[in-house]
């Protein structure tokens, strides 16, 4: 049995707003067994003293797609395996030493890269997969430039597939992409519900997928007790997308007031993404980013800003994500500095911890510290209640990472 006392600590526990002081945490075998204002007692215990500083839950990145190797999903295609596998390595590796404990991959995660880190052959934070995208024939997932007549994105057993998505087109061709995902272990399945900034054919402001085929998507993850993610841009893709359903928007970076307000209303979460589009605004040309999808870019990011306001004032539920591409996934850590623009930093605590857990469906397992939950834990040198730039600098003010109750950093 494996315990360690962290004492002396100013606790954040992903929710409150005042931080009690002087607490210590007993983490035994991986998960936290006692949370107290008091010494805890225990005979042959490691003690780390965390010398007043901050102790709170790990961070969770809810938008990253691990083998996305460039900013040019084409590229992607054509790296193959290996050269995907070894740039999730990179990331997932910077992104652990960071602080996030917890990253869920939304689009071309799968049941092979989360062995690999379940079994610890890779440095890398909790993984929690959607597997391939939906997307419908000519949507955000269709990577197929207009010369090209032909596609392999299904599921033939003699074809492969794009890496991040699967074309699927109609009820039953999607209710057997859901089944198909979830049997190979998704948590979650995402479908294109709009048009995108990476693909080239497809308008940003165009709502994809039809009612019937988003209902049915929803129906079969309902059956299966998780939910459904949209890609959406614009806000009337917002809307229709909950209104048939899903759970989860990814960006709504076109929202308006009375979108948010229809979000809020019922009750579902979006997950804006603005470090990818300040890197591709910013890199995109010099990186090789398509033209027609630069362009694209540079057109969301003139109002990205302005949708998260728009969340902040209707009180969306707004979980964490960053979405970065290729060499771009080192501005993780970038996520916090932008959003410090509209969220205070208490809010964006509770987006990185409490409100992505909850997205998740990880409530009292991620994102908290009380027991019970995983022993999944940073501590912060410094206050970021009050400077939330402590955590905008690559995990060099994090004196201490645990994941699973596994020191993966201390300075202590």
């Amino acid at each position: 049995m494996t315990q360690i006392i962290l004492e002396n600590a100013r606790l954040f526990d992903g929710f409150s707003e005042d931080c009690a002081t002087g607490i210590s945490v007993l983490v035994e075998n991986g998960t936290i067994r006692e949370v107290s204002d008091k010494e805890i007692r225990s005979d042959d215990t490691r003690r780390i003293n965390v010398a007043g500083k901050t102790l709170m839950p790990g961070l969770i990145d809810l938008h990253i797609h691990a083998y996305a190797s460039d900013v040019s999903i084409a590229k992607v295609d054509f790296a193959d395996a290996p050269y995907r596998t070894a740039h999730a390595i990179r990331m997932l590796g910077h992104a652990l030493d960071c602080g996030f404990t917890t990253v869920r991959d939304i689009g071309g995660g799968d049941w092979s890269l989360a062995r690999a880190i379940e079994d610890g052959l890779i440095r890398a934070p909790r993984f929690f997969y959607a597997g391939k995208i939906l997307s419908m024939t000519g949507g955000h997932g269709d990577m197929r430039q207009m010369s090209e007549s032909e596609h392999n994105h299904g599921y033939c057993s003699c074809n492969s597939m794009n890496t991040l998505a699967v074309v699927a087109d109609g009820v039953d061709e999607c209710l057997k992409a859901v089944r198909e995902e979830l049997r190979r272990g998704a948590h979650c399945i995402k479908i294109m519900g709009s048009g995108g900034v990476a693909s080239p054919t497809d308008p940003i402001w165009m709502n994809q997928y039809r009612e019937d085929e988003i209902r049915a998507i929803v129906g079969e993850c309902n059956e299966r007790r998780t939910y459904v993610a949209a890609h959406c841009h614009p806000a009337s893709a917002v809307r229709r997308s909950i209104e048939f359903g899903v759970r989860c928007i990814e960006h709504g970076t076109l929202m308006d007031a009375d979108t948010a307000a229809f979000v809020a209303e019922n009750g579902a979460f979006v997950v804006p993404t603005m470090a990818i589009i300040f890197a591709l605004v910013e890199m995109g040309k010099q990186l090789g980013f398509p033209p027609q999808s630069q362009e694209k870019a540079e057109f969301a990011g003139k109002s990205a800003v302005a949708g998260m306001d728009h969340m902040r004032s209707a009180g969306v539920k707004v979980g964490f994500g960053t979405d970065l591409l290729g060499v771009t996934y080192d501005q993780q850590c970038r996520e916090f500095t932008i959003r410090s623009e509209v969220f205070t930093p208490l809010e964006i605590l509770r987006q990185a911890t409490s409100v992505s857990a909850q997205i998740l469906m990880q409530d009292d397992n991620l994102g908290c510290v009380k027991p019970g939950a995983h022993a999944d834990l940073i501590v912060v040198d410094g206050d970021p209640l009050a400077d939330i730039g402590l955590l905008a600098d690559d995990g060099a003010k994090l004196d201490l990472i645990m994941r699973g109750g596994e020191l993966v950093k201390n300075r202590l």
